[in-house]
């Protein structure tokens, strides 16, 4: 099928009008993802096929506007639960907040469903079905990946997800309480990596001696590598990020997080003085913010003249760098579109667009071919079985979605003994 959105930004400096993209949708010997979803998520199989008789098809879509998925580049999946705890904020650092968490109503409100024994095997069931809610949390903003902070799973854990939740990393918690969720030591987690894939960290999230430290010790420690993914850097100094831009490793900016722990976040302004690589992640709910798009209106509300167009590039480009993703993620092909984000158009600039974004006005999420999201007469419009999704109307719209992220809240709902709302889900 060819569409033709009214608007198709290819990447951060390339904006199309009416040109069309050629969908390309996933077939049975497709991808591993797809393969991977038919036994996990879905409840009998994957419906999905070419259409029989549209390959050839034009669709003109005035009033929307298409990007490639956004890329949240830093979430904990299980962790994606409300409200926000800490009641000592600010803390002059994270490491202090972890173990406030613990006392907080949140955190055992939480343990009802799902206790952590301390073991961090996600596969287990209430733990599953937490980060499937999570992996739903980031689905309904516009982002096909995410990067879920965790010790590293087997592989069918990663699988299961209706959308893509990177496998391919190796990680430490932090420097300062170690590798206490699982894992190696850091040192070992990053000879791990070889080079060819990211070394994930906290690290300097915080305005005391302890995290102004860190830097200086990753630097000791010979952990600060091209491939080094450093989350949060409150406590970076100009010069340190100077540093990171020369080796060309990365940080992942989490301001709504940032400000609602420590009251302060990463100096921006040197990281782009420098030219570092930036992306942004959301953390989980337990201290950030209801999805990738309230991101972007935190860093308005601090930053307001970081355009619209770098925003973007942090969640895709810029993304795909740190994470070494494929780079078939990074813009949109509409020679073979397999990747799409297909949105309603409500402010002549695309890239203000993004700000925008929200369930209602997501018309059509797709990633390796697999339609993920979006109104439901799409599916009917490419010939996809319907098996594999669920249903639901959000205002005067309805809404198909891979899997059942309804289910999962009624299966919450009767653990708690009442209805539990989470804020980033649209039913």
């Amino acid at each position: 099928m060819i569409i033709k959105p009214a608007i198709s930004v290819i990447s951060s400096d390339r904006v199309e009008h009416r040109i069309d993209l050629h969908l390309q949708l996933a077939t049975r010997s497709g991808s591993d993802r797809e393969l991977a979803l038919e036994k996990t998520v879905t409840h009998s199989r994957i419906g999905i096929r070419h259409p029989n008789n549209g390959s050839d098809r034009k669709l003109a879509l005035e009033e929307t506007v298409a990007y490639t998925p956004l890329i949240n580049s830093h979430d904990h999946l299980i962790g994606n639960w409300v409200p926000r705890a800490g009641e000592n904020r600010p803390y002059p650092n994270s490491h202090i907040w972890v173990e406030d968490m613990k006392d907080s109503v949140s955190y055992h409100e939480r343990n009802l469903f799902w206790i952590n024994d301390g073991s961090f095997i996600l596969q287990e069931p209430a733990a599953y079905k937490l980060a499937l809610l999570g992996s739903y949390k980031n689905l309904f903003s516009g982002c096909g990946i995410v990067q879920d902070h965790a010790p590293v799973q087997g592989k069918e854990y990663y699988r299961g997800f209706p959308i893509k939740v990177d496998d391919n990393y190796r990680q430490c918690h932090s420097l300062t309480l170690g590798n206490w969720w699982g894992g190696e030591d850091a040192i070992k987690e990053m000879k791990l990596t070889q080079g060819r894939m990211p070394f994930i960290i906290h690290l300097g999230e915080g305005v005391d001696e302890i995290t102004h430290g860190e830097f200086a010790k990753l630097m000791q420690l010979d952990l600060l590598k091209p491939n080094t993914l450093m989350i949060h850097g409150i406590a970076f100094s100009g010069e340190e990020i100077k540093k990171i831009a020369c080796v060309g490793a990365s940080i992942c900016w989490c301001p709504t997080s940032n400000y609602y722990l420590i009251g302060k976040t990463m100096d921006i302004e040197s990281a782009f003085r420098h030219n570092a690589n930036v992306c942004i992640g959301t953390d989980s709910t337990m201290s950030g913010g209801v999805n990738l798009i309230a991101e972007f209106h935190k860093i308005r509300e601090h930053f307001p003249s970081i355009k619209g167009n770098l925003l973007f590039k942090m969640v895709t480009e810029n993304a795909v760098k740190a994470l070494m993703l494929p780079r078939e993620y990074a813009c949109l092909n509409p020679k073979h579109t397999r990747n799409l984000l297909l949105v309603d158009a409500n402010d002549n600039d695309p890239f203000e667009n993004l700000l925008t974004i929200e369930a209602t006005s997501i018309r059509y999420l797709m990633l390796d071919g697999i339609p993920i999201f979006g109104d439901a007469d799409w599916l009917e419009l490419l010939a996809v079985s319907d098996a594999d999704y669920s249903f639901f109307k959000v205002g005067n719209r309805d809404k198909f979605v891979l899997g059942d992220p309804i289910k999962i809240n009624n299966y919450i709902d009767a653990v708690l003994g009442y209805h539990k709302d989470f804020p980033y889900l649209p039913f």
